[in-house]
């Protein structure tokens, strides 16, 4: 199986008429700002959507052109794609791209041109190669166990992919472990597979601030976007009830995440937001050229000696931008406009076609 060769992607994108680009992506994840704000920057757009699923965009305007598939994963058939270049399209990724279209098929059968780089996706993908990037940053992580039998604290358990938190546990023990693992393959939230790839780290107490950034290859620059916190089922109620009564109701916590709300953080630690995020973007052009072209976000927890640690990171536009459609106070500052994460991609875009740079954004 051989990969996408990136001159034929530009091969293609040099046959696009670049007067009259078209923003497409997958219906789902991060896609109403992502379309929205292609439109706002004077684009055409298209949405891949399951059939059934097309009301959002229809009833908030936001798509042009819709192919409507019978499974998402279709979006990768060659008649998908065919129809994809026709319009002249430039698909931007998010989460629900990666997981229902497939880092395989993205990478050996999936032809589109894609803005960003397509093979950082993996690194954000396999626990291991997202560890190497962020620790070869310098960025301070949460230690990681070589296995269940060296658990001496509370550790959280998570999994490969882009899962939304589904099938994380905590756990303090190695029989804690163990009884989880059952428990979560009993509820079908892993299967036997998952079982041996458990990325097991120390649990580190703190505030949890999900922040995206998006960096400018046209600027050579990191600008930080706007910044998140998730709620998570069920965790988010069992800390509602009183502790004496938590283990009577028979609840495994877990940690779905079911929606995301704005915040600022302290203006005192912001020289670290940026830092962390400066750190990501040397070490991703030295690793996995051209580097983080684009959103990226760092999922991390603010500790109470004012310290942030870096859990997780997502390589492309991740769902807590939808916390921002009409901007944030950080884009504010940066723009002096409303921005969004899909209109700046969308900007960055336009952009590159004036100054005959887009090749140096697509893969």
């Amino acid at each position: 199986m051989s990969k996408v060769n990136r001159e034929e992607i530009l091969s293609i994108l040099d046959k696009y008429d670049k007067e009259d680009i078209t923003i497409a992506t997958l219906g789902s994840h991060t896609s109403l700002h992502i379309l929205n704000g292609a439109k706002k920057e004077g684009f055409k757009t298209a949405v891949v959507c399951e059939k059934g699923r097309e009301i959002p965009y229809q009833r908030y305007k936001v798509a042009d052109e819709y192919i409507i598939v019978d499974k998402f994963s279709d979006i990768v058939n060659e008649e998908v794609q065919d129809q994809l270049k026709a319009m002249n399209s430039i698909i931007i990724p998010h989460g629900s791209f990666v997981a229902y279209a497939g880092l395989d098929k993205i990478e050996n059968d999936f032809y589109v041109p894609m803005f960003g780089n397509r093979d950082i996706l993996r690194w954000e993908a396999e626990r291991d190669l997202e560890r190497k990037l962020m620790l070869d940053s310098g960025i301070r992580m949460p230690y990681k166990y070589e296995n269940a039998d060296e658990i001496d604290r509370a550790v959280m358990v998570k999994f490969p992919g882009a899962r939304g938190g589904k099938g994380y546990f905590v756990a303090s023990s190695t029989e804690e472990f163990n009884q989880k693992i059952q428990s979560m393959l009993e509820r079908n939230w892993i299967v036997e597979e998952d079982v041996p790839q458990a990325h097991i780290e120390e649990y580190v107490s703190g505030t949890n601030f999900c922040i995206h950034y998006f960096y400018s290859v046209i600027n050579d620059e990191v600008e930080m976007l706007g910044m998140d916190s998730r709620f998570e089922s069920n965790i988010d109620g069992l800390v509602r009830i009183p502790a004496k009564d938590q283990l009577d109701i028979g609840l495994d916590p877990s940690y779905v995440i079911t929606g995301n709300h704005p915040v600022v953080i302290r203006e005192s630690l912001l020289p670290q937001v940026f830092d962390i995020g400066d750190k990501l973007v040397d070490a991703a052009k030295k690793l996995v050229k051209p580097g983080m072209n684009g959103p990226f976000c760092l999922q991390t927890m603010c500790t109470d000696n004012l310290e942030i640690v870096t859990f997780e990171m997502s390589a492309r536009t991740d769902g807590g931008t939808n916390t921002f459609m009409n901007g944030s106070a950080y884009s504010y500052l940066l723009f002096g406009e409303e921005m969004s994460m899909g209109q700046r991609i969308a900007r960055e875009i336009k952009n590159a076609i004036k100054t005959d740079q887009l090749e140096d954004l697509i893969t």
